[in-house]
């Protein structure tokens, strides 16, 4: 075995008896609109989001493809710590962005929306990505998370596309940001979230809790089973 593949099954190994956990919850406002201009946003100094009893529930092969791509990209990626993986098989009704601690093996997860692009029906499924301009769709692959600014969604944060597909996510404005149309409540009231262009939409009370994770310099792996 050599030794990305040591590390990978060390990694996978080390999750898989660790007592794991769900959700959490923070307090933020929807933010007016500003110009891009606008001086980066500071990270919340607060600690990352809160743990609660549950299993981990993303399928372990999504887990080891994640942290082979965190070894792949570790030139890039500096910050090794934690990682987010967005699980696009499930329905946007489901938790699908989980939050990881490599160190410590806890985990939680939150709702996410994808591209418009990704689900022209509006199914609540995500159906395809793209890397393409004007696609309004997700993508897949490995991501770093990059600077903050606020822009026509509020206060946000941008990507990097590190694969050949999703490469464009920069220039594209994939980023993460809060909406509407991801909060909790339209689970209760549609049965799913909205769609955006493509970028990582999370609930508008969350998004504090997401920068505060993640961070700059870390993986968010997109993938579909």
């Amino acid at each position: 075995m050599d030794k990305m593949s040591l590390q990978t099954s060390r990694r996978t190994a080390m999750f898989a008896g660790a007592a794991m956990a769900v959700g959490a919850a923070a307090c933020s406002t929807r933010v007016p609109f500003m110009a891009e201009s606008t001086p980066p946003v500071p990270v919340p100094a607060r600690p990352p989001i809160a743990p609660a009893p549950s299993r981990f529930a993303v399928d372990p092969r999504i887990l080891q493809k994640a942290l082979a791509a965190l070894d792949e990209h570790s030139k890039t990626i500096t910050a090794r710590d934690r990682i987010a993986i967005v699980d696009f098989s499930a329905p946007s009704s489901e938790q699908r962005l989980h939050f990881l601690d490599v160190a410590s093996g806890n985990a939680s997860r939150l709702l996410v929306a994808h591209g418009s692009g990704s689900d022209p029906g509006h199914t609540g499924f995500l159906k395809s990505f793209s890397n393409a301009f004007g696609s309004n769709a997700s993508s897949e692959g490995a991501f770093v998370t990059d600077n903050y600014y606020v822009g026509k969604h509020g206060r946000s944060q941008r990507l990097i596309g590190l694969d050949a597909t999703n490469n464009n996510a920069l220039d594209r404005a994939i980023v993460i940001h809060s909406a509407w149309y991801a909060n909790d409540e339209m689970i209760n009231a549609h049965g799913k979230l909205g769609r955006s262009q493509g970028c990582f939409a999370v609930g508008e009370n969350k998004l504090d809790d997401v920068f505060a994770f993640l961070g700059q310099g870390r993986l968010v792996y997109a993938v579909r089973t």
